[in-house]
């Protein structure tokens, strides 16, 4: 070997290893264009390699803030993805548990205050909590973190730990907790599992809970007989508060939730178990409220919006529901007298399971899939800029 090629190999070596030392390159991601009925959609993914990420939020300059369920937050802005935020508690990352939903305070922009759900263990295993923290100035993580809720049982199973979070004008917060695979626990009004919570900022019950006066059950309960409701949201329009649930063999639901109603899960249900036997006393009994809607197969429901923007006026009022199991976002159109229409189905197989939907403050919808390489998406109307 000359000394000319002997300098050129050394000089290749040295080009790799710098090479493999600089982060990868961000994967260009492309714009495709699909049609729901009349209105022509921008799909535009706008980040990638995000792991298994389960709930996106607007930041008020519009950056995103994403959470991934082996517990990271990062922020979103310009394209580039940070790295993630200092600060977290000690997460427990168990079968459908671990970091979930994220959601802003409504003073936000001057608190920078904001609420996120995760799975931690305790005494007996583990279960579903609520923190508040503060992300700090400038963005490298999080401040005045507070455990400000768990849940009064926990247990070793692995699943159905809910929880997303609706926070309501006055500033309290509802959330949803799964039956954590223990069915009867739904029915148990002094037990959290299988229940919409409410609470104040500070943890203490919200105002209106049923049992917060009578001592007939867990004071933060609103309400009872959920199987795992992983989707909530409050409609700007009217305030009112919607859930989607996950069944079990066909029977997911949309519910209305009332104070001190139940709704019914394990009791009655339009599914089955997964062995194919029966569920409780059937479809509908007294006493348990009826769902507004259901599907028959299930479609692993991970959350749901009510469209309430400028971009897609067609929709006012519809339901979108971010849906697991055929990867796809299902719209659901509604009268003005909220009664039920025709559903539509969009995406369906072509991103990956969707976790999350939200409606941004400009009318367009965000989605996330839940994927080991998931990605942060934009439907935007094809004729807006």
């Amino acid at each position: 070997m000359t000394a000319t090629s002997s300098l050129k190999m050394r000089l290749s070596l040295a080009a790799i290893i710098a090479a493999a030392a600089l982060p990868a390159a961000q994967p260009v991601l492309a714009q495709e264009k699909i049609q729901a009925g009349d209105v022509a959609i921008n799909v535009q993914p706008i980040a990638g390699n995000l792991e298994n990420p389960w709930a996106v939020e607007v930041l008020p300059d519009g950056a995103y803030i994403v959470t991934e369920k082996p517990g990271r937050i990062r922020i979103i802005r310009d394209g580039k993805t940070s790295e993630p935020l200092a600060g977290l508690p000690e997460i427990r990352v168990t079968g459908q548990g671990g970091l979930l939903d994220i959601a802003l305070a409504p003073d936000f922009a001057e608190s920078r205050v904001l609420y996120f759900t995760a799975a931690v263990a305790g005494e007996g295993g583990h279960g579903t909590a609520v923190f508040s923290a503060r992300l700090s100035k400038d963005e490298s993580g999080l401040e005045n973190v507070q455990r400000i809720f768990v849940m009064n049982r926990l247990t070793g199973t692995g699943q159905h730990f809910g929880s997303r979070i609706a926070i309501a004008a006055d500033g309290s917060l509802y959330f949803g907790i799964g039956d954590r695979g223990e069915m009867d626990r739904a029915q148990d009004p002094n037990d959290h599992a299988g229940s919409i919570l409410h609470i104040k900022p500070d943890g203490t019950p919200g105002d209106g809970n049923p049992f917060a006066t009578n001592g007939k059950g867990a004071a933060e309960i609103w309400s009872i007989g959920h199987r795992n409701p992983q989707g909530i949201t409050i409609d700007p329009n009217d305030n009112q508060l919607y859930t989607v649930e996950h069944g079990a063999r066909g029977g997911d639901e949309i519910n209305s939730p009332n104070a001190g109603s139940n709704y019914g899960w394990p009791m009655i249900s339009y599914g089955k178990h997964y062995s194919g036997a029966e569920i409780g006393v059937g479809q509908a009994a007294d006493g348990y409220e009826q769902p507004l809607h259901y599907w028959d197969p299930s479609i692993a429901p991970g959350a749901i919006a009510v469209y309430r923007g400028a971009m897609f006026p067609e929709w006012n009022g519809d339901f979108l529901i971010a849906a697991l199991k055929y990867q796809l976002l299902a719209r659901i159109d509604r009268a003005e007298d909220g009664s039920i229409g025709t559903e539509e189905r969009l995406l369906a197989g072509d991103y990956g399971r969707i976790r999350d939907v939200k409606v941004a403050p400009d009318g367009s919808i965000l989605l996330v899939t839940d994927e080991e390489d998931g990605q942060l998406i934009r439907l935007s109307r094809a004729d807006a800029s």
